[in-house]
């Protein structure tokens, strides 16, 4: 996953910054509020339920977005694409983490621990002095 951000028009919301489309937007919210309604952890089983109920068209929720304020509204989304825009994602970024052994996903804090070293990276970068310039102008 690629992260690409405008330095000076980052948005307010951090699952902007993240997924691409408001779509994506809105499934990831839905699943970080269902993962925080469950202790912050669902088995395999409650995240396939979660994932079919999206892709049936069966799960309704309250969304943030200014058209469908206090609305409830009927949602599906693909759960392939769930599978693979959203959730696989959300992993490799470590914003949530999968045991493999319980065969639960949690919500992690790893991701924030990660831009810390890419930042502590770009700093080292920056300290670093120049090689011998390889660079020839004519």
């Amino acid at each position: 996953m690629v992260i690409l951000f405008d330095l000076f028009n980052i948005p307010e919301d951090i699952y902007a910054v993240i997924f691409a489309t408001k779509q994506q937007q809105i499934v990831a919210r839905l699943l970080i509020q269902f993962l925080k309604e469950n202790k912050g952890e669902l088995n395999k089983t409650e995240m396939s339920l979660f994932a079919t109920k999206l892709h049936e068209g069966n799960l309704i929720a309250e969304i943030d977005e200014p058209q469908y304020k206090g609305k409830k509204v009927k949602l599906s989304y693909n759960k392939r694409q769930f599978y693979d825009r959203i959730l696989t994602p959300m992993k490799s970024m470590g914003l949530i983490n999968y045991n493999l052994y319980k065969k639960n996903y949690r919500l992690s804090e790893q991701f924030s621990e990660e831009m810390k070293k890419i930042g502590i990276m770009w700093l080292d970068e920056l300290k670093k002095m120049p090689p011998k310039s390889k660079i020839n102008f004519i």
